[in-house]
């Protein structure tokens, strides 16, 4: 049995209590009068890397200690692909360090079958990391052992760890904050006989057991967690576990802003009121470092990805040819699978459109793909005229590039971020995970675009392309850019989420977390 409603809003209160007297417990400095040290720990996977790494860089920019552990297979990856190195060469107080994700090289990581990298973390790398926080190799004569851990929500065993050593520990989710409002929902959702609901034939049937939401969340938006015959599915059960363990930490972080997603903020603020709300990170980041470079007169700092994928820096030339709004970019990030009938639809559609488009490619993005037969001859000419296709591309400046007009996404959470920092209408085909959450308020509640979840054929490709494109480009260029000009503000100096950030690192500064 879940608990009832009550009962895990009152393990909540009493957690948080616990939470509290735990940190003011602690001590205020360090004897030898060292900055605090901060782990950053983020599931291994890009989206969750990404984000990470631009908070490191913050914290980093303010003088703290910062170590971030990354697996193995991804460290490598970024040395392969970017120069990360040099971009953080900056901070002489920031390190990289690296553990096992305990996958072998040749897992693939994406799809299905990236949830297999739950009970390998847990077998192989939790011990690893045991050990890495209690054996002292982390310090040094200049630098404290970690005095807190920001570990990616999904990673409750490092806040678990963490607090049995006395280390602050704080919990960053990495997703919207409508769906983890929607994911701290599963015991009343359970309870409602809501989820789970596969084979249920009305997808378009309301919830009503997610407070805020009540007139407008169906069952299609739901996380994709939620479609399964019940509730021990590993997807389903990994989901609601680690979430029920948010209010373990002494506090939690997310990548939004308050003007964007204020009332879902409040009912996550009643079951944990320690909250920094800090995004957009790829925004707020690129703010304090002009801030920075301009204060001190020193050079502009390296530029850098944190891609795991090599980019193809070709398509921004391609780019550069075309007319204002007139491209749409396709992307459907890092994990997502298709099918060949999918992408073959896809294709079609964006074809039969009759506007150009940069697609995003994956070299694994396409099941089956190496079975593909010749590619029929409409495509081809139509692609060639165009179409461009990468297998990755530096998406950040290819959103903000004057010739998009439009982003086919997955609704990840970074991607949905970044294109409303651009100001950039959406078409959302959500994959798995808070994509189904975050493409319906895209759709429905911000008003930035269209919602295409649960559907994939050429005709309404081509509908929703031209609609976004030509149709509606007016209405949405509105709201979009209305948006863009709120998350802007919000990370400009006296902005919402700077203040959070200024608050933040005084809190890690001080060795405690205090309630507002």
């Amino acid at each position: 049995m879940y608990p009832s409603t009550s009962a895990s809003i009152d393990a909540a209160i009493s957690h948080r209590k616990v939470a509290l007297q735990r940190v003011k417990a602690r001590g205020q400095m360090d004897q030898r009068g060292l900055p605090a040290h901060v782990l950053i720990f983020p599931f291994p996977v890009q989206g969750h890397v990404n984000s990470m790494l631009k908070l490191a860089e913050l914290l980093s920019l303010s003088g703290l200690h910062v170590t971030f552990l990354n697996s193995d297979y991804n460290h490598r990856r970024l040395l392969d692909y970017t120069n990360i190195q040099a971009r953080f060469t900056r901070y002489p107080d920031f390190r990289f360090e690296t553990i096992s994700d305990g996958l072998p090289a040749d897992h693939p990581r994406s799809g299905g079958r990236v949830m297999e990298l739950f009970d390998s973390l847990e077998a192989i790398t939790k011990p690893h990391f045991r050990e890495m926080l209690t054996s002292g190799r982390l310090s040094s004569d200049t630098r404290t052992p970690v005095t807190c851990v920001i570990a990616d929500g999904v990673l409750s065993f490092a806040i678990d760890i963490a607090n049995e050593i006395g280390i602050m520990s704080i919990v960053f989710r990495t997703i919207s904050a409508c769906c983890l409002w929607t994911e701290l929902c599963f015991p009343q959702l359970i309870e409602a006989g809501e989820v789970p609901f596969k084979g249920k034939e009305d997808m378009d049937q309301l919830v009503t057991s997610v407070a805020g939401m009540e007139g407008f969340l169906r069952r299609r938006d739901l996380p994709g967690f939620c479609r399964v015959d019940d509730v021990s599915d590993q997807g389903f059960d990994v989901v609601m576990t680690e979430t029920q363990k948010t209010s373990r930490a002494d506090a939690l972080i997310l990548n939004t802003f308050e003007e964007l997603e204020g009332p879902i903020l409040s009912h996550i603020r009643s079951r944990c009121p320690i909250l920094y709300t800090l995004g957009p990170l790829h925004a707020h980041l690129k703010t304090r470092l002009v801030a920075e470079t301009t204060s001190s007169s020193s050079p502009s700092p390296t530029q850098s990805s944190s891609s795991l994928w090599k980019e193809d820096r070709s398509c921004m030339t391609w780019l550069d040819a075309r007319p204002s709004k007139s491209v749409i970019y396709v992307s459907f990030g890092s994990i997502t699978v298709f099918t060949r009938d999918q992408f073959m639809e896809f294709w079609y559609g964006l074809v039969n459109s009759k506007k150009s488009f940069l697609w995003v490619i994956r070299p694994d993005s396409v099941a089956g793909k190496d079975e593909e037969s010749d590619i029929p001859a409409e495509l081809s000419k139509g692609t060639k005229e165009r179409g461009y296709m990468v297998d990755w591309a530096p998406q950040e400046e290819v959103l903000v590039h004057p010739a998009i007009g439009g982003f086919l996404t997955h609704s990840g959470w970074n991607s949905t971020l970044e294109s409303i920092v651009a100001g950039v209408p959406m078409i959302c085909w959500p994959y798995f995970s808070d994509q189904q959450v975050n493409s319906r308020f895209v759709s429905e509640v911000w008003k930035l675009g269209l919602d295409m979840k649960d559907t994939c054929d050429r005709g309404t490709v081509e509908k929703m392309v031209n609609d976004l494109m030509e149709v509606r480009q007016d209405e949405f260029n509105r709201s979009a850019d209305m948006m863009a000009k709120l998350a802007r503000k919000c990370v400009s100096e006296g902005g919402s989420s700077y203040l959070n950030l200024d608050r933040l690192i005084d809190d890690i500064r001080q060795r405690r977390i205090a309630e507002d």
